[in-house]
């Protein structure tokens, strides 16, 4: 597999991510008749903003995947943020839901370390090069 597949297997599992996102949305938007914005329901909410979040965060961290990619990062470096951005993002919307108490906290400390590490990363290689 080539670095560049790599990375489109995780964008590929981010663009479903962000369906099922958004269909949770539209459940809870059907059944209690929501037509605009969160009508004050906290469940509605929380799944608004799940999705907001993910909407904010996910596509800078796939650029900095593309980018690392680009600059011909190791394997375990790739798998390292995407498979990190996964569980961070998984584990992230599960506490959004309350299914699992720490997972916004999880999940916000899982993004940030690997921003971090990717900007670190791509700054080191082009500093080296």
């Amino acid at each position: 597999m080539t670095l560049f597949e790599i990375v489109a297997s995780y964008i590929a599992f981010f663009l479903v991510m962000n369906v099922v996102l958004m269909y949770l949305i539209g459940q809870v938007r059907i059944a209690k008749k929501i037509d605009l914005g969160d009508g004050g329901d906290p469940q509605m909410l929380s799944r608004v903003r799940a999705h907001g979040n993910f909407s904010e965060t996910v596509p800078l961290l796939l650029l900095g995947l593309i980018a690392l990619a680009m600059l011909s990062a190791p394997v375990w470096a790739l798998h390292l943020v995407g498979g990190g951005l996964v569980i961070g993002r998984i584990l992230h919307a599960l506490g959004m839901y309350g299914k699992f108490g720490q997972g916004r906290l999880v999940g916000t400390l899982t993004f940030l370390l690997l921003s971090f590490f990717t900007a670190g990363y791509i700054a080191f290689k082009i500093i080296t090069s």
